[in-house]
């Protein structure tokens, strides 16, 4: 029984991932072993319950069936864990989180290490990329995500704010007058990062708001691609403080008109508010956040 019982939230994960591989991913088997485990449980039963093409899978009609009930199950299965969960002083299960990828050495990913060392039953996944990912599409516990939220549809906690820098390679800056204003770096090339606007708006200490576009020599869609490409001296780039300051600390990198400000970055928890594992998702987001805040109280850091 307990083997029918284990190929039937194998089969859920095939239909909720949308295919033998994808499951096998999330679940951590061999694609094989995933497929295999399904036509077992389909001649247990003694019906299909899954089309398979070369592309893509499709319920068959007693699947559709089969499906609902096995989502309640599992529905109710994860219902009784976060009941225990609340119950226990140990808490017990698995999450998948993920973050940006540039935070792989933050201070975020810190308080996730040191969660993990103080609840050795709780199995954490992280996916690190800058890429937004989508909680249910994607099948993630709980995003962590940078910048400002704009979607109320979803659970949330501010984790904390990191200041941002402008920077250029020392070599690069070199060969160019010092800037005296943010309109200086118009003719200056730019290194962008994909997923912010073309433009970097700088706040002066009078009020002053100035937008500078520049020249976009290089895009690239990780913060961390930006910062290595920044120390190669392309060009100017807005990098997190940590990465700044590393950079700065190795005589890479020199920032550019410390009188002018930019908008923090705000670092938010994001989860559903119907989770599956509601009680450790939360358990896991406010032990984050109250190790921010420590951070912040007992350093000053501000991410």
């Amino acid at each position: 029984m307990m083997d029918h019982l284990r190929h039937m939230a194998i089969f859920a994960s095939v239909v909720d991932e949308g295919s033998f591989r994808a499951a096998a991913k999330v679940i951590g088997l061999a694609p094989s072993r995933v497929s295999e485990s399904v036509s077992d449980l389909e001649r247990y039963l003694g019906v299909t319950l899954l089309y398979r093409t070369t592309r893509k899978i499709a319920l068959t009609n007693e699947g559709r069936i089969f499906y609902a009930r096995v989502a309640e199950m599992l529905r109710s299965a994860e219902n009784g864990l976060n009941e225990l969960n609340a119950l226990s002083l140990e808490p017990v299960g698995a999450l998948r989180v993920s973050m940006p990828a540039f935070l792989a050495t933050s201070s975020l990913a810190t308080a996730i290490a040191e969660f993990v060392r103080q609840h050795p039953q709780v199995a954490i996944s992280v996916a690190f990329t800058d890429e937004q990912k989508d909680l249910l599409d994607d099948g993630f516990d709980v995003n962590i995500r940078a910048g400002w939220l704009d979607d109320s549809s979803m659970m949330s906690r501010k984790l904390g704010e990191s200041d941002r820098a402008l920077v250029v390679g020392v070599k690069y800056a070199s060969t160019r007058p010092p800037p005296g204003h943010p309109s200086d770096l118009e003719d200056w090339d730019w290194l962008r990062y994909k997923y912010r606007p073309d433009h970097t708006t700088l706040h002066g200490a009078d009020g002053a708001v100035v937008k500078v576009l520049g020249q976009a020599r290089l895009d690239a869609d990780s913060i961390d691609a930006l910062y290595h490409f920044t120390c190669q001296n392309l060009g100017v780039t807005v990098l997190p403080e940590h990465l700044a300051a590393r950079g700065e600390a190795k005589g890479e990198l020199l920032r550019l008109l410390p009188a002018w400000r930019l908008i923090p970055l705000g670092y938010f928890a994001v989860w559903p508010d119907r989770s599956r594992r509601e009680s450790l998702a939360l358990l896991f987001v406010r032990f984050i956040a109250e190790r921010q805040d420590h951070l912040r109280k007992t350093h000053g850091a501000r991410g």
